[in-house]
């Protein structure tokens, strides 16, 4: 989770070059809110008198503790946002702030006792923010809000599906644990080997690992620990009123359509379009760390779709699709939302898998054919070429100093796979050994291009990979098979794989530049993923009994991608047969137009870019509606205002202000959960009438 994502799989729409701005400038405005920094040339000079402990001394029991707990924290956030519209921000930034505090506050506690204050440093700051993306990556690559609750019962009887016995697999912890525990960890040993070649013989830049490098390496630094600090206390503040806020905002939600989630803050007749402020301290946060154009480009997607399209759409009832259908249908109206948002999304996916992939192709072709100087291989396995800076040197010293044994890698990724191919058709009777094998065997290669092509657009195409599964295993399985079922969990081993992949390639990057081991950084990605295996189960468990209505349209939590993922499914083996009219048409039309504004995109500029919408990110409200875009949008209108106010302050406590925002709000859902699993009912149910309904409500009562 090294970046911006949505739920459609795991590419990061915020890993558009305007996200990658906006961490520049606050690495760079770091020091300068707090006290001004001194120029310096050389990052490792500033560190030149501490010793960089050994491998086992980065892995403290302190380090995997701070993880746990904030493990646990983030995995609530991301199960929330993956149960409501999909979109998961950066965690990094609050992942490091918080554990950079946990540690520093745990020191002074034990120093206060007359304990031995053992030294916090930089490496055990990154072990413990590996760790805890990580854990919470598992939410997320779990398909909790996509293909594994796409399985469910719940969201089969809202497709068009026609034999769903067979293609039916509802949520259980036990299968839920075993299935990520078989399939989590093969994407860490396929591309093991390969990370001497990424980060020091290609110099792969991975802008999102070192942005996230340079943001450790500066708490550290005398300015920027103090900087840290206030980073932290803002970050509380707004943990605090985000928290309280989530909390008052409970009491009067006592019904259906209650409370301040439902303010018709346009008028009841935009409302009833999803055009209203649902006062989110959840979305406003995300929408301060994501980038404007994502927000504008989902506020843009809104006013198209609920604004105009379905409106229209809605008066051809009778004409294009039968009048007495439920709202839920897909053979009316429903069917439009869900396939024209499939089509924007396999459109842009398949513009930019062929984008990355060539430049991927490139740029191996001039590493291994043009020789670039800029980036000769090193002329020794263990000495760093003599052209590179005192930090390379350094840092390319340390990297190779713990070498992982290849062995180990290959015959780890052979024991979990033999293991996993035992397993998995067990637990998914559709997906047979063979559709696995044929899997694992093409799995390293797809890893290794996701990791490569991330390194150098800081994109991860895995959710492209995933749906290729789902149509090529789906198909080859059958609609008389179990197809749909079988296309959803090979959908997961292949996301999981490509995904953690490139995902251990980011954090190698972030352990190279502030000298974390590699061997560190690769116990503390196993044990990472270990808990996320445990938690993100256990946290998704929590929300389905103490929500009954989780995964239906009109819940608090609708999961929208469960859906899609499910109707992705099942185009790929039963064709378009089921979709309503004009739907079709519709669909080859948004498709085509998601191909032509990303090359329109790539072709004006990047200054011109900048005011041209994503696709993805246009696609996300066809379904949900605009509420959250707006929500997002005041988030970016915050943070717009403050930056013309005092960009360097912006820039600094901007993130940790929007992590508040987030965490205090994700937090609460632990709480409100254990309430709804008690019984315990809000008090007040705060509803909004038209006048005309209120008069016939006061005559009704005899008021």
């Amino acid at each position: 989770m090294n970046s911006y994502r949505e739920e459609d799989g795991h590419q990061r729409i915020g890993h558009y070059q305007d996200q990658l701005v906006v961490d520049e400038d606050h690495n760079n405005n770091i020091a300068e809110a707090g006290e001004k920094e001194e120029k310096i040339d050389s990052i490792e000079r500033l560190f030149a008198a501490k010793e960089v402990p050994a491998w086992q001394n980065q892995l403290t029991l302190r380090a995997l503790f701070v993880s746990l707990v904030l493990g646990v924290l983030f995995s609530f956030i991301v199960m929330k946002l993956n149960l409501t519209t999909g979109i998961i921000p950066s965690l990094n930034v609050s992942a490091g702030l918080l554990g950079f505090f946990f540690v520093k506050m745990w020191t002074k506690l034990l120093q206060k006792a007359g304990f031995f204050k053992q030294p916090f440093t930089r490496q055990e700051n990154t072990v413990i923010q590996t760790c805890v993306v990580a854990t919470s990556g598992i939410a997320f690559s779990g398909g909790f809000g996509s293909y594994l609750f796409g399985m469910s019962t719940t969201i089969a009887k809202q497709s068009a599906e026609t034999n769903p016995e067979q293609n039916i697999k509802d949520p259980s912890l036990h299968w839920m644990i075993g299935f990520l525990f078989v399939v989590s960890f093969l994407g860490l040993f396929s591309v093991l080997p390969l990370r001497k070649i990424m980060v020091i013989d290609f110099k792969l830049t991975y802008p999102s690992g070192t942005a996230t490098a340079h943001l450790i390496n500066s708490f550290h630094t005398p300015q920027g620990a103090k900087l840290a600090k206030k980073q932290v206390k803002a970050l509380g503040k707004f943990f605090s009123f985000s928290f309280f806020w989530g909390f008052f905002q409970w009491f009067f939600t006592a019904g259906d359509d209650c409370g301040f989630v439902n303010f018709p803050s346009f008028g009841l007749q935009a409302y009833e379009h999803k055009f209203y402020f649902d006062f989110s301290a959840t979305y406003v946060g995300v929408g301060m760390i994501c980038p404007h154009l994502i927000n504008i480009s989902l506020l843009v997607g809104a006013i198209l779709s609920w604004g105009i399209m379905w409106p229209l759409i809605d008066n051809q009832k009778g004409h294009w699709y039968p009048a007495n259908l439920k709202s839920t249908s897909l053979h009316g109206l429903q069917g439009y939302k869900v396939f024209i948002a499939i089509a924007m999304i396999l459109g842009d996916g398949l513009y930019n898998f062929i984008k990355v992939l060539g430049h991927t192709l490139i740029g191996l072709f001039n590493q291994f054919y043009k020789k670039d100087s800029g980036t000769a291989l090193p002329v020794a396995k263990n000495s760093p070429p003599p052209s590179q800076s005192f930090d390379e040197q350094k840092r390319t010293e340390l990297f190779l100093k713990d070498q992982i044994p290849t062995w180990l890698a290959i015959v780890g990724y052979v024991v979990i796979a033999i293991v996993s191919i035992i397993a998995v058709p067990h637990i998914f009777y559709p997906l047979k050994w063979y559709h696995i094998v044929v899997v694992y065997i093409t799995a390293p290669a797809l890893a290794f291009c996701n990791a490569y092509g991330c390194g150098l657009t800081d994109w991860s195409l895995a959710s492209t990979y995933g749906k290729l599964a789902i149509f090529t295993i789906g198909a080859w399985a059958g609609a008389a098979h179990g197809g749909v079922l079988a296309g959803l969990a090979a959908c997961g081993v292949m996301m999981n794989i490509v995904s953690t992949a490139s995902d251990l390639m980011q954090d190698f990057k972030t352990g190279y530049m502030t000298l974390a081991s590699p061997r560190s950084m690769f116990i503390s990605q196993v044990i990472g993923t270990a808990m996320g295996c445990v938690i993100s189960p256990c946290v998704f468990w929590l929300f389905v009994k103490a929500f009954p209505d989780l995964g239906s349209p009109s819940s608090e939590y609708p999961a929208p991608y469960a859906l899609v993922y499910r109707n992705m499914a099942i185009l790929g083996i039963e064709g378009f047969s089921s979709l309503p009219r004009h739907c079709l048409t519709l669909c080859y039309s948004f498709f085509i137009a998601a191909i032509v504004i990303n090359a329109i995109r790539d072709g004006v500029g990047k200054e011109r870019a900048r005011f041209i919408p994503l696709p993805m990110a246009m696609a996300i409200p066809f379904y949900l509606g605009g509420y959250f875009a707006l929500d997002m949008c005041v988030g970016s209108l915050i943070l717009f205002v403050w930056r013309k106010v005092n960009k360097a302050n912006a820039d600094a406590f901007g993130p940790a202000v929007a992590s508040g925002l987030i965490c205090g709000d994700g937090i609460w859902t632990l709480p409100s959960s254990i309430l709804a699993l008690a019984g315990v009912q809000p008090p007040i149910c705060m509803k909004f009438l038209s006048r005309k309904t209120n008069k016939r409500v006061d005559g009704f009562l005899g008021l």
